[in-house]
């Protein structure tokens, strides 16, 4: 019989772990295919105002496609595939509609650090390697849906963000900075100084001729960008640049630019769906798993950044996990072409919205006519006119534009903990691959939040006798027999021991009896501070005092059913007693009042002095 009770206590067990996993899951749950929802009611004139919209972020997005694989250090086929798959498949699943994804400066650069510092096997293979990236990252971020990860991103601070951004920005400066000078072909490491250093090194190799195409393409973008946004800014200086070097390179105009370097031409061949060799992973798993991490972290954080901001104009409810995983469904579609990784981009989502984009479908007919182009480029010589200089001036130009002077400002000012959050994140982004650099600066910033988050502070008060709450002064002071600790925020694991030990340091006063426990604003309980609750309960009664706790919520009376301290706290109570009271919504005060009766029956009906600890940022009720 007892053997049979225990089986059916295990498989009782089971059945809750199940139910709640269950539960977590479904909460917020993933819908495979959202797009269906949007035909219906789908007319003529949603359709003619997200094919307008279409055109105008196509116009930008491929020839940022290129820039940003330039950025990678890759051929500018993986930055239009991404532009051209990515921002095709994404629309089919994500929540928010309007945003658009693709290749970003962001994930460009990570890539483009982590193939700087890898092995020459990985470094000479990125056909192989570039697309088992992505796969895996949109595997992970497919997987992070639906377990929810997305919501581990509110622990992400503005100032990581800001510091990461402006670390790459100044990264992404070092490594273009000489393919405008015409410095090709020179190893420059994957740290800014040893970029720097290149430069200084390679001087003799100094060209005039992209300085200059280069020099025009910067002046050029200003102009554009701040007076005539309604233009594709990329594409009329790609053109207009490109134009110009033809010219120059003419004899009948002295055959100056003829030898200026220009991109590479890509073929129908390198439009083809390939699967990742997955068969590459396993002798490289350990090198190219942290750059899965990071690439998925930072895809997903783009993706969530992108979507709040959309739906803040479009009025759209949020589900972060879906946009998730529409974001890893783009990556793995992308991942059977060469394509660089993707997520929701600042620039083509505001157009996109801009514009007036009716739907979701905007997105899609961009990517088939993102296609239509690429099926040009791969037909005809187009993207060997375009000089390298020229492509690295507009990154160049766009790396500027990523320093945000006010938002630097605000994170360096606010407290210490941002600035020294902000400052750590841009060095390591300086010195460190990218996709260390980003989680260098989470770790500080956790860290300092849980410093500041794990030091409560207790103060006393305590009630005269004409029943006035009044701070006590000195400890000599004090003589209660009845404490009321206030428990406010978190109880996590940082602060749980803390709690304890100050809890204990009070309970020892030899004039206490009874210690109440106010839990009424605790939250978040975890093992470790049901473990420290536990302690305190057997330290308190070793002392030959009582505790109780009131204003327990419903969640917190869960837990320590369920982890075994609730029968510790009753025990000693006859029937019809009780060590624990729950608040009670419609009158606060009523569980203490309550805890406070069960004081003075633990006292012999005795009058108990009071004193009530809280902490110095709230003031007692």
């Amino acid at each position: 019989m007892l053997e049979c009770g225990r089986m059916n206590t295990a498989a009782h067990r089971l059945r809750a772990g199940w139910k709640g996993l269950r539960r977590f899951v479904t909460q917020g749950m993933v819908d495979p295919l959202p797009a269906r929802h949007a035909l219906k009611g789908y007319t003529w004139g949603m359709a003619g105002r997200d094919l307008k919209a279409a055109t105008d972020v196509a116009l930008v997005g491929l020839p940022q496609g290129m820039a940003f694989a330039a950025m990678a250090g890759l051929d500018s086929i993986y930055g239009i595939m991404a532009a051209t798959v990515g921002t095709f498949v994404a629309p089919l699943f994500t929540r928010c509609s309007l945003t658009v994804s693709g290749p970003s400066n962001a994930t460009a650069f990570m890539l483009a650090s982590f193939f700087l510092a890898a092995s020459p096997l990985i470094q000479q293979q990125p056909a192989v390697f570039v697309p088992l990236i992505v796969f895996l990252a949109g595997v992970l971020c497919v997987i992070g849906a639906f377990v929810k990860a997305t919501e581990m991103l509110q622990f992400v601070s503005r100032s990581v963000l800001v510091g990461y951004i402006t670390g790459a920005a100044t990264l992404i400066i070092a490594s273009q900075l000489r393919y405008v000078m015409g410095i090709n072909d020179v190893y420059a490491g994957s740290s800014f100084f040893s970029m720097t250093m290149a430069i200084f090194r390679n001087l003799d190799m100094v060209q005039w001729q992209p300085i200059v195409l280069g020099a025009l393409s910067f002046l050029l973008f200003i102009p554009l960008r701040r007076h005539f946004r309604c233009l594709p800014t990329f594409a009329v200086i790609l053109v207009v640049m490109s134009a110009l070097n033809w010219v120059l390179s003419q004899p009948w105009a002295g055959g100056t630019f003829a030898g200026v370097r220009m991109l590479r031409d890509f073929t129908f061949s390198d439009l083809t769906l390939r699967a990742p060799e997955i068969t590459a992973l396993p002798g490289n798993l350990a090198e190219i798993f942290p750059i899965v991490i990071g690439i998925a972290f930072l895809s997903t954080l783009e993706q969530t950044v992108m979507s709040k901001t959309i739906s803040a104009k479009t009025g759209e409810p949020l589900n972060l996990n879906q946009d998730t995983f529409a974001v890893g469904m783009a990556n793995i579609a992308s991942s059977f072409t060469t394509s660089l990784p993707c997520s929701a981009s600042l620039t083509r989502s505001a157009l996109n919205y801009n514009s007036g984009a009716a739907t979701r479908f905007s997105g899609v007919y961009c990517g088939l006519i993102c296609l239509g182009i690429t099926f040009v480029l791969a037909g005809f010589p187009l993207i060997s006119r375009i000089p390298h200089s020229v492509l690295a001036a507009l990154v160049l130009a766009n790396a500027v534009s990523l320093f945000d002077r006010k938002l630097l400002r605000i994170c360096y000012r606010s407290t210490p903990g941002d600035a020294v959050v902000l400052v750590l994140t841009f060095l390591a982004a300086l010195m460190l691959p990218l996709h260390f650099a980003i989680f260098v600066g989470v770790v500080i910033s956790v860290s300092l939040f849980l410093r500041k988050a794990a030091k409560p502070e207790l103060v006393e008060y305590t009630i005269d006798g004409e029943g006035t709450l009044m701070k006590l002064g000195d400890k000599a002071d004090r003589l209660p027999q009845v404490s009321i600790v206030h428990v406010e925020g978190d109880l996590f694991f940082g602060a749980a021991d803390l709690f304890r030990k100050q809890v204990a340091r009070i309970a020892e006063d030899p004039s206490l009896a009874v210690v109440v426990l106010r839990m009424r604003n605790a939250r978040n309980l975890d093992a470790t501070s049901v473990c420290a609750l536990e302690e305190l309960i057997k330290f308190i009664r070793e002392k030959g005092r009582h505790i109780i706790i009131s204003g327990a919520s419903r969640e917190v009376y869960r837990i320590l059913r369920k982890s075994g301290v609730l029968a510790l706290l009753q025990e000693g109570c006859a029937k019809g007693e009780s060590n624990i009271y729950l608040v009670e919504p419609r009158n606060p005060n009523m569980s203490t009042r309550r805890a406070l009766m069960r004081a003075q029956q633990l006292l012999g009906g005795s009058k108990a002095d009071i004193s009530i600890y809280t902490t110095r940022t709230s003031e007692p009720a």
